[in-house]
């Protein structure tokens, strides 16, 4: 056998085994999305949305609170997470390119990326909700902010720094200070990337339920107010799962049908708008 067709034998291979993971992986993601899928929508109801819950073991009943409080606290988050990672990420890419400072920035950042997300809920339980001696939303919040951050960070340095440098040198060449060098320049060349990375971040937390236990915990009823324990909709699922009743079970397929669309339709409105502002 000559060396020709030993790597042809072990391309082949290679090539089998690499599409009969990728097949696998496939299959899963779709058996996990249809099974969500069925369920859900035979559990889907107006009711689901309009109203509150109903006393345990009784039927109907809705999840309007854990909706109300999941989109409140998630976009808490978001208005605290995003801004702090695209300007970490940019300054990481612009006005730290090259120093230790931003290396060590970015192994942080990866780091707190793999960091399990209890883990993260346990220091925001000891910093922001032991000392005040009850659980609240901000501390909800904040524990998503800090799984946001690092994955935002990351994705604005990265798409920043693909951004070749010779735009830059154009705009400077035009008089444009630095700044808006970076805003009507750079951000627009890698608009896409980061708004991946911003869909990527939100698509994670809006299914977290570990922080939210032991920062915003749950609510059994409907509340606006973040500075006490208010409902999300991840808690109420992982409760109803858990729970003895069907009604129970059947909000909580309809609940994770609804986490999954709303992720879909994000992802969906992000794409078509960065088409239609940078065409």
């Amino acid at each position: 056998m000559t060396s020709v067709q030993r790597r042809k034998i072990e391309g082949t291979i290679a090539l089998t085994l690499s599409t009969l993971a990728a097949f696998m992986g496939l299959f899963w993601l779709v058996f996990i999305l249809g099974d969500v899928l069925v369920h859900g929508m035979k559990s889907l109801n107006l009711s689901l949305f309009i109203s509150d819950p109903a006393p345990p073991g009784a039927a109907g009943g809705g999840l309007r609170n854990a909706f109300v409080g999941q989109l409140l606290i998630t976009i808490c988050a978001t208005l605290v997470g995003v801004p702090m990672g695209v300007l970490g990420g940019t300054f990481l890419a612009e006005y730290a390119r090259g120093r230790k400072i931003a290396r060590m920035i970015s192994i942080l950042a990866d780091i707190m990326v793999s960091v399990p997300s209890i883990v993260i809920g346990t220091f925001i339980y000891a910093v922001l909700v032991k000392p005040l001696g009850h659980f609240n939303g901000w501390a909800g919040s904040i524990a998503l902010s800090i799984i946001m951050i690092p994955v935002v960070l990351r994705t604005t340095e990265d798409m920043l720094s693909l951004v070749p440098w010779t735009l830059r040198e154009a705009a400077f060449a035009l008089g444009a200070p630095y700044y808006k060098v970076i805003t009507q320049v750079v951000y627009r060349g890698a608009a896409t990337g980061i708004l991946t990375g911003i869909l990527l971040s939100i698509a994670r937390v809006a299914g977290e339920t570990a922080p939210l236990l032991f920062t915003s915990f749950n609510n059994s009823f409907f509340s606006l107010n973040m500075n006490q324990p208010i409902s999300s909709l991840t808690v109420t699922i992982f409760q109803y799962a858990m729970g003895p009743y069907d009604s129970w079970h059947e909000q909580a397929w309809a609940a994770a049908f609804v986490i999954t669309i709303f992720i879909l339709i994000i992802t969906m409105l992000g794409r078509l708008m960065i088409r239609w502002r940078y065409r």
